[in-house]
């Protein structure tokens, strides 16, 4: 099930330039796929790298009634907990923008993993491709909520969206779009930050075999990273 992976790293020395360079691609893509297609589906990551870059981008002067906002993975809490990646993005991003609420699709992880995975699942099915998925790092190279170890690593295929039930960081109970449904993408962005990120890192950039390193659109990946 493995693929090559295609890296193309984007190195920056400090926040601003990262989170600049990171909110303009984003634009870009939105503009690109608003002008062929007339919408924009986005795939957003949640932890705190990608949190300022959503406030940037309550500034943008773009067709917000043609972005379709999508989840990589969530955690399995009430609805309104603010340990939830949707309520982040709500909080900085949505909050203050016109996006459509019927163009938010929120992973309803308050339902348990395996219904929620389900549910998520037919969500998903009229999507052939995603126009752009971001994507942070865990300093133990998880991605979404794909943990190294996970019972995700043994399937001999994977569904569009995975029950988690053994993430080793708590909330153990998380759904996750699967490696396979996250390389299906125009293109994917990962966004680490932080020296608690270096070692994963280096294992990505030598060849070690890490969640994120799963992720394997055609047209490769693009990794920004703030040193």
């Amino acid at each position: 099930m493995q693929s090559s992976q295609t890296c193309r790293w984007h190195e920056f020395n400090n926040r601003a330039p990262f989170e600049q360079a990171a909110s303009r691609d984003i634009l870009e893509a939105a503009q690109r796929a608003i002008e062929a297609q007339g919408a924009f589906r986005i795939v957003l990551a949640g932890g705190n790298t990608p949190r300022d870059i959503y406030r940037m981008l309550c500034h943008a002067d773009t067709d917000w009634s043609a972005w379709h906002i999508y989840f990589g993975d969530e955690r399995c809490l009430p609805a309104d907990h603010p340990e939830r990646n949707s309520s982040m993005a709500r909080s900085v991003w949505f909050d203050h923008v016109a996006v459509p609420l019927r163009q938010i699709h929120v992973i309803p992880a308050e339902l348990g993993p395996q219904k929620a995975a389900a549910n998520y699942a037919r969500e998903l099915a009229g999507i052939a491709e995603f126009d752009l998925v971001l994507l942070g790092l865990g300093e133990d190279g998880h991605t979404a909520s794909l943990f190294p170890g996970g019972a995700w690593e043994h399937a001999n295929a994977w569904p569009d969206v995975l029950p988690v039930h053994d993430a080793p960081k708590p909330p153990s109970h998380r759904v996750s779009l699967s490696p396979a449904r996250l390389s299906h993408a125009a293109r994917v962005m990962f966004l680490a930050s932080g020296e608690s990120k270096h070692e994963a890192v280096m294992k990505w950039r030598a060849g070690v075999a890490i969640p994120a390193s799963r992720i394997c659109p055609a047209g490769g990946v693009d990794i920004f990273l703030c040193t």
